[in-house]
């Protein structure tokens, strides 16, 4: 069963986890094949949001048990999971390609994924690019492994006011509410990073995506460890001046490259959508001469 953050309510109705291992696969959102069975448990919200897990920690658990009792729904869900898993079992593309074989991870260094709407963590056309690449990358079998950063609040939400002003919002993302847990160590504990940004250090959480095959990590700074100027550098998607930027492009590069090594990976391609993880290659050579001498 999926490790989650702590839910609102306890997850004791029998059959749920075939729900939970649905919620949590960010595939089957762009693939649509789930979305009847969350609008059966909460039609307006699931309208509103397309967030799976935000539905399944907000349904009556009288409504949940009822479903769950029920014979169809819960034969329409197992179906849904047997084919989640035979289709990420299936052989794929890259299996077969020329040269495939040779190639066993691209590390991909993005400031925005788009990848659901669940996830409101993108502004635009990056985010697009880096969302439909982790998707193909998923379907083609490709060894790919996101990086990114998880934002408090990502991008502004527009307001249009009556006299045709914008009024930007930040409506805040409530990491417990999203399709995402804790990265966690081989012993179980939270993974998180100590780095150094200019003039002060950082503790950087780190959260994970499932993507169909692959996954996508995420870095926060929102940790209670840090100093209040700290925790706010991920707050906002391409906001808060020049500073909180800098901040933001050396997390997401030099914290991104470093979590690489935490987990293990070594990474054959290191892959910078455009420029803001350009201190990846920096961390990257430091690493190279420290191991090489």
């Amino acid at each position: 069963m999926i490790k989650a953050l702590e839910p609102f309510w306890p997850l004791d109705v029998e059959g749920v986890e075939s729900l939970i291992e649905l919620a949590f696969d960010l595939r089957v959102l762009w693939k649509h094949s789930t979305d009847e069975i969350w609008g059966q448990l909460e039609p307006e919200l699931w309208s509103l949001t397309h967030n799976p897990w935000l539905v399944l920690q907000t349904v009556s658990r009288t409504k949940l048990a009822a479903l769950c009792a029920d014979r169809a729904f819960r034969e329409k869900v197992e179906a849904l999971v047997r084919a989640r898993r035979e289709a990420l079992e299936a052989p794929t593309w890259f299996q077969h390609a020329p040269g495939g074989a040779t190639l066993t991870g691209v590390a991909y260094f993005s400031m925005e994924f788009g990848l659901s709407e669940a996830l409101p963590i993108y502004s635009g056309g990056l985010g697009n690019v880096a969302g439909d690449q982790l998707k193909a990358a998923s379907d083609l079998g490709v060894p790919v492994i996101g990086i990114g950063i998880l934002y408090q609040e990502g991008y502004f939400r527009q307001v249009v006011d009556a006299d045709g002003s914008q009024r930007a919002l930040y409506p805040h993302n409530n990491p417990g509410q999203l399709p995402i847990t804790p990265g966690r160590e081989a012993d179980g504990e939270w993974l998180r990073l100590r780095v150094t940004l200019p003039g002060y250090p950082a503790w950087i959480r780190v959260w994970q995506a499932n993507v169909g095959r692959l996954r996508l990590y995420l870095l926060d700074s929102n940790d209670p460890a840090n100093a209040p100027h700290v925790r706010g550098i991920t707050s906002e998607l391409y906001g808060g001046g020049s500073e909180m930027r800098l901040a933001q492009e050396l997390i997401l590069g030099i914290a991104g490259w470093r979590l690489l090594g935490a987990l293990g990976l070594s990474p054959q391609v290191c892959h910078l959508n455009e420029g803001h993880a350009a201190f990846a290659v920096l961390e990257r050579a430091a690493t190279f001469m420290e191991a090489s001498g």
